[in-house]
Formats: structure tokens, C-alpha cells, sequence
């Protein structure tokens, strides 16, 4: 059974096919979501519906989170 980090991964690759944008090989918990994996608000945005989805969590409900690590903690 895969591990957060993993359906992290899962996830946002998913998206970044949507979006014709090259996939992601490993996914770290400092891993910057704009900066290194290249989301944009767009991207963003799917991703909070999603992790909603497959989590039952808000992650950017109060603040706004940069990283894997922090979605994680959420």
C-alpha cells in the first residue's frame, strides 16, 4: 500500500499529465511545489480538490503551503 508521499506523487502527476506537463520521477517532503515540481495556481488548485478528494482535507484552508512536507502535516 502506498504511502502519503506516494499518492502525493500519483496525484500530482495525474495533474501534470492533464496538463501536458512532464511527470515527476521522486517526490521528497521539501520537494517546493512551485519552484521544483512546477505547479501553477491552476495546478494548485486541482491539486487542493484532489488531496479533498482522496484525503478529507482542506490542505490550503488557513495558510498557504509551499511544500510536500507541509501537505503532509496537514
Amino acid at each position: 500500500m502506498p504511502n502519503t508521499i506516494e499518492k502525493l506523487q500519483l496525484i500530482i502527476n495525474q495533474l501534470l499529465d492533464s496538463n501536458s506537463k512532464e511527470n515527476i520521477s521522486s517526490l521528497q517532503a521539501s520537494s517546493n511545489l512551485r519552484d521544483e515540481i512546477g505547479l501553477d495556481s491552476f495546478d494548485l488548485a486541482g491539486l487542493t480538490v484532489r488531496i479533498k478528494w482522496e484525503f478529507g482535507v482542506d490542505v490550503f484552508d488557513s495558510v498557504i503551503v509551499s511544500t510536500v512536507g507541509e501537505i503532509v502535516k496537514k
